[in-house]
């Protein structure tokens, strides 16, 4: 099974992670600073910024571009309960 190793900048926390997996389900796990309301993509608390590896997430849902459009939210930007990570290496801090 492919796996990802996560970075948390804002705890300086590496973690290796099966494909799959929610951002936010590792945040938790790790305690990084990513915090969330919903967990169902619509209220934006969650937003995270991706520092490096972008391209190792799923490509956001139709219901993430909305609310991420919605929230005027910068580019390389995610809900961290809805990016699925798919493999490689990534770096990610709370927005």
């Amino acid at each position: 099974m492919p796996r990802a190793k996560v970075t948390f900048q804002d705890v300086d926390v590496s973690v290796t992670v099966p494909a799959g997996t929610r951002l936010i389900e590792v945040s938790e796990k790790v305690g990084a600073g990513i915090v969330y309301g919903c967990r169902e993509g619509e209220c934006c608390t969650c937003l995270t910024r991706i520092i490096s590896g972008a391209e190792n997430f799923a490509p956001p849902s139709i219901l993430e571009e909305q609310v991420l459009k919605d929230n005027l939210a910068p580019r390389r930007h995610r809900l961290a309960c809805q990016a699925q990570i798919l493999g490689g290496e990534i770096v990610v801090v709370p927005a």
